[in-house]
């Protein structure tokens, strides 16, 4: 929608930031998310159709998602109209709705681009619905939140969801040289200085152009040798690389640190600690998962993992920042270069269901305490061994409730310690079945 600020040409003096002046006037001029506004992406097939359905944008922050969408109306002739779930209510709504269907009454359909559609609640979300199912609109949403869980699954149903990625170094380098052309000078930084800002920017086209505008804006009247490094850092505030520790984001790094740790590559578990480190996570939240991962991946295979995630634990309560991160980082090299089992892991899980499935059922008599004449006439105790006096200081006797059948929940593997503990048992089996108590 044209403001009358536009209409009337009195927006042309006004001061626009870069990364305003640079947006692209068609599909063609999108840097990066080939794999959607490409000839063979799914919004270029669908413009070429001349048919374009509902649809999701998934993907971080600046990464193109509104501006393909105000190029989406422009491509297929729809009216474009823009609300934000930050900002907007039911009015809201009601009122793009009503506008939506005087247009379509004259023959015109509508766009409706919602920023951030995940924050709006399952009730406004169920608004669009019959608005999606007669044609009234068609729904872009945007969304930095995975789709599955934020968004009911009735618009899900009705939409397509188009995942767009962080843009990659190479589409950075083509919004910087764009950026230097409409500036008509190049950016005073060295080679080593540019790869640095690419790497400010983290994948964030609007960052990157953003932190562009800050650097000319500070070196009106640079002369001399190109801005290295250091200096850059000075001149512009470096922003830490997305993470919200409340979101996907936080999760998804979780989830790199502990299968890099179980797949023993200390390099990777290394570098995924440190992305969390450097986003703002809390240290003692990571050596939480540190200790989990000992005693689920390592187990007996190690025991000393435990003792090492405890200690790096103890230790930065000890020295606090920035020196207790290095305890953290040691247990980290220590339990992803440990032998690996997850064998206590599923005994403890095969157990817990067993337990669930079987109910109440009382131990054997046998093993049970006889602290009155009534249970003792009641067989609690008879004929109970002793293990210390037994020989082999093991008695084979039954410890599991009578209805039962004799299960195996623990099965080590024959890795690290857990060698050892698998040679005792099969030892403990065979004097089992040699004993008639198998």
């Amino acid at each position: 929608m044209t403001s009358l600020f536009e209409a009337a040409g009195l927006e042309t003096g006004a001061p626009r930031p870069l990364a305003d002046r640079l947006r692209p006037a068609s599909l063609d001029e999108v840097v990066g998310q080939q794999h959607i506004v490409g000839p063979d992406g799914t919004l270029g097939r669908m413009v070429r159709a001349g048919r374009l359905t509902s649809v999701i944008f998934w993907g971080p922050p600046g990464s193109g998602k509104t501006t393909v969408a105000r190029l989406l109306a422009n491509a297929t002739d729809l009216e474009f109209e823009q609300l934000s779930a930050i900002f907007s209510g039911v009015k809201d709504l009601r009122e793009a709705f009503e506008r939506a269907q005087g247009r379509r009454l004259t023959g015109r359909g509508t766009l409706l681009f919602i920023d951030e559609i995940h924050r709006f609640n399952r009730a406004q979300q169920d608004s669009f619905l019959p608005h999606m199912e007669d044609g009234t609109i068609t729904l872009v949403g945007a969304t930095t939140e995975n789709p599955s869980f934020e968004l009911n699954a009735a618009v899900l149903s009705r939409a397509s969801v188009l995942t767009f990625e962080r843009l990659t170094d190479d589409d950075l380098g083509e919004l910087l040289s764009r950026a230097e052309a409409e500036e008509g000078r190049s950016l005073p930084l060295d080679a080593d200085a540019k790869l640095a800002l690419l790497g400010m920017a983290d994948g964030d086209g609007r960052t990157l152009l953003n932190l562009a505008e800050d650097v000319y804006a500070t070196t009106v009247d640079h002369e001399g040798a190109p801005i290295d490094r250091a200096r850059l850092t000075e001149l512009v505030q470096r922003r830490a690389p997305m993470y919200d520790k409340s979101r996907e984001g936080h999760y998804n790094l979780v989830s790199a640190l502990h299968k890099s740790v179980r797949g023993s590559d200390p390099d990777a578990a290394l570098y995924w600690l440190a992305r969390m480190l450097v986003g703002g996570e809390s240290p003692l939240f990571l050596a939480r998962r540190l200790v989990r991962m000992a005693v689920e991946d390592i187990g007996l295979a190690d025991p000393q993992a435990l003792t090492q995630t405890l200690a790096a634990k103890d230790a930065y309560d000890f020295l606090g920042s920035p020196e207790g991160e290095l305890a953290l980082a040691q247990a980290t090299i220590y339990i992803a270069t440990a032998p690996k089992s997850n064998g206590t892991y599923v005994a403890y899980k095969a157990a817990m269901r067993a337990a669930k499935e079987t109910g109440s059922v009382a131990p054997p008599k046998i093993i049970l305490n006889a602290p009155t004449d009534l249970m003792a006439e009641q067989g609690y105790g008879d004929g109970y061994i002793y293990d210390h006096d037994a020989p082999d200081a093991f008695s084979g006797q039954n410890y599991f409730p009578d209805e039962m059948a004799r299960p195996v929940y623990y099965d080590p593997p024959d890795r690290g310690f857990e060698r050892e503990i698998r040679k005792r048992l099969t030892y403990w089996s065979g004097l089992r079945a040699d004993r008639g108590r198998s």
